[in-house]
This record gives structure tokens, sequence and C-alpha cells, in this order.
């Protein structure tokens, strides 16, 4: 199973990025393979409309089948559960405390967003 994760950089000792749209970077995390990969997602950061959905759109062609972030708006929800992805929000201070409460089964799937849409 490949886990997405929200981060403001590029290894499992960053900071998990609370906005998912326009986070600085997707860390996806193979749980078989015990290995990771960073995505750059610089062209949603700034982006003036429309960055949850292509954030989505995004996640979902890295076959991420889980999201882990900090917050997810409503657009952005619909467009992950359209794809098959569950959602998970936490506060965690870095991507490696929130896959761990993930893997510990610690985090509960988000059955609807957590924000309004354009929050940040």
């Amino acid at each position: 199973m490949k886990v997405a994760l929200t981060a403001k950089g590029t290894d499992l000792e960053s900071q998990l990025d609370e906005r998912f749209g326009r986070s600085q970077y997707f860390i996806v995390y193979d749980t078989e393979t015990k290995q990771f990969e960073s995505f750059d997602n610089s062209q949603n950061v700034s982006a003036a409309q429309g960055a949850g959905v292509q954030a989505a759109e995004k996640v979902a062609k890295l076959g991420a089948d889980i999201l882990i972030t900090g917050h997810c708006g409503p657009k952005a929800f619909q467009a992950l559960s359209a794809a098959g992805i569950k959602v998970y929000n936490t506060q965690a201070p870095t991507v490696k405390e929130a896959l761990d409460l993930y893997l510990q089964d610690k985090l509960t799937e988000a059955n609807s967003p957590d924000v309004e849409g354009h929050w940040s």
C-alpha cells in the first residue's frame, strides 16, 4: 500500500505540512518495501484556485491509497474520495511521526473535509 503525506521537505524527518493542496511536497511511502519518494508540489503552492483538486489528481497519479495531512478542504476531499483515496488528518509535527501514528492504527479516517475551501 502507498501512503502519501504532505511535507515541508523531502524526507521523513521533514515537518508535516498542514495544508494539502498547497503542500510544498508529497512524500509517498510504500508500506511493503518500506521505501519512500518525495515529489515537488510547487506548481500548486501559489495557484490562484484549484490547488486542492490538482493536488488530489497528482496524489492519485502517484498511486497513493491513503493521504495523511493536517487539513483537507471540501473540493480536494471530494476528488480524493472519488479516486478511492482515504484521508487521515493529524497534527503530528513530522512526516515520520504522522506515518508512525498511521502504522500503529492511531489515526482515524476522515469522513468529511475538516476545513472550508481556501482556509489558509
